[in-house]
């Protein structure tokens, strides 16, 4: 079954390069670049889930923005995760494996959808901050 798609969804962070980029290249916490470096050794396709763009190609030029969904009401907050689900359903087709590397905010109100479409995995649900870093050096 090695044809099976695997979608990586990676969350954006608030640490941001000054200048439009390629998304990939925007963002700049460790936790970000660890992340990266972890789908991007991996087979399968990788997004990023924009608190101001939603769904994001890693290779997309988008401007820096200050956005978070931890300071979103939770009306908006299901609004950014129904334009998301719009995305996902024409970029990305349903089956396979997704695998989310995304805090609770932002996963909260896509996991239902997700779990529909893929298999779903979210390998550092419950993890802090430091511990997710040391679970993608290790993985």
């Amino acid at each position: 079954m090695a044809d099976t798609l695997t979608v990586n969804l990676v969350s954006c962070v608030g640490k941001k390069l000054d200048r439009a980029s390629p998304a990939k290249d925007l963002y700049g916490s460790t936790l970000f670049r660890l992340a990266r470096r972890y789908v991007e050794r991996r087979q399968g396709v990788w997004f990023i889930l924009s608190a101001k763009y939603g769904l994001v190609a890693p290779d997309q030029r988008v401007e820096p923005y200050d956005q978070t969904l931890n300071s979103m009401k939770v009306a908006d907050r299901r609004a950014w995760a129904h334009r998301v689900q719009q995305q996902m359903d024409t970029e990305i087709p349903s089956g396979g494996r997704c695998v989310v590397l995304a805090g609770n905010r932002y996963r909260e109100f896509l996991m239902d959808y997700l779990s529909d479409r893929f298999t779903t995995e979210v390998p550092m649900d419950g993890l802090r901050i430091g511990e997710q870093q040391r679970w993608l050096l290790d993985n």
